[in-house]
């Protein structure tokens, strides 16, 4: 894949902000003293008179943010996502969710691959907070593509949004010619019928990389694209457990409350089929180079493969 053009999410992040602050007047952004971090300096620029630094005060952004949107603004607060989601849950949880406000998080910088800032950075537990916060809907794009699309879809939603990017360049593989986007609808990306890859985000690229393997070696492995983790697209998500029997979940998040855990409660209710979880396990992560540090935690098409050939001898007959 030496060829595909790469692109960090959160880069896409800020040019779609700047890009959209020209038809959605009311769109403003509030940042975290990140701003050339989380991107959001390209709309400081374009529109600094609708761009508020509000210091490193993240618990107070959030507040100003649902202030902001209490008189029809559309507020993005803007930080990594340890910060975003950790510590400022509460404000979050207390003065955004459960007035179901107007307000949109972009949280930029999230799981393993932030690489060098270590375990204190790399968020692996923002996934699983957003999902117990009654009403936010969270979105985790896997490219360029996609991250654009997710966040004119976010402004475009009334309610509370978790937007999740990373720090890491990823593959562009979606066609923008062709690509559509609908919150709350996964996307099959490769028909299977021995076993589903349920990914999201930066595992999407390695899911589909996963798959053309398997089939070299005679195993028709599905490919979904989920980035809506929620609502999820349980219909999909079951509709795939009926086909192949088997699922195998994807994401740079702990596999505790996270896309796996979702798409095993969605499986639960509708077609118990075993849903083999790869992501980060009960552990820290620590500093390091970030492609490196995939690989160490088999966050990578080579793990994927491995994992799934394991998984296939508890496919039920």
């Amino acid at each position: 894949m030496a060829d595909v053009k790469k692109k960090a999410t959160r880069e896409s992040y800020g040019e779609a902000l700047a890009a959209l602050g020209e038809t959605y007047e009311n769109l403003v952004v509030l940042d975290a003293d990140l701003a050339a971090a989380t991107k959001t300096g390209i709309f400081k620029k374009k529109y600094p008179e609708r761009f508020f630094d509000c210091g490193i005060a993240e618990a107070n952004m959030m507040g100003v943010a649902a202030g902001l949107a209490t008189t029809g603004m559309i507020p993005f607060a803007s930080t990594f996502a340890m910060f975003a989601a950790g510590r400022a849950f509460e404000i979050v949880r207390n003065s955004i969710g459960y007035p179901h406000l107007n307000v949109k998080i972009g949280a930029t910088h999230a799981g393993i691959s932030v690489g060098e800032d270590g375990a204190t950075h790399q968020c692996n537990e923002d996934i699983a907070l957003m999902r117990t916060i009654p009403g936010m809907t969270i979105l985790n794009p896997a490219d360029d593509v996609e991250a654009r699309a997710a966040v004119e879809a976010a402004v475009k939603y009334q309610g509370p949004v978790y937007l999740r990017f990373g720090r890491l360049a990823a593959p562009i593989f979606n066609d923008p010619a062709t690509y559509h986007f609908e919150m709350g609808k996964g996307i099959t990306l490769r028909q299977g019928k021995d076993v589903t890859i349920v990914a999201t985000g930066l595992m999407v690229s390695e899911a589909l990389e996963a798959a053309a393997t398997l089939a070299n070696e005679g195993i028709d492995a599905g490919v979904i694209n989920i980035h809506t983790i929620k609502p999820l697209d349980t219909e999909l998500i079951c509709k795939a457990a009926q086909q192949t029997g088997l699922l195998v979940t994807v994401e740079e998040h702990s596999i505790i409350g996270g896309l796996g855990s979702a798409v095993a409660e969605a499986v639960t209710g509708c077609c118990p089929v075993p849903v083999v979880r790869i992501g980060v396990n009960d552990e820290f992560g620590y500093s390091g180079p970030a492609v490196e540090l995939l690989k160490k935690f088999g966050l990578c098409a080579s793990n994927i493969v491995a994992v799934t050939k394991a998984a296939m001898t508890r496919k039920q007959k």
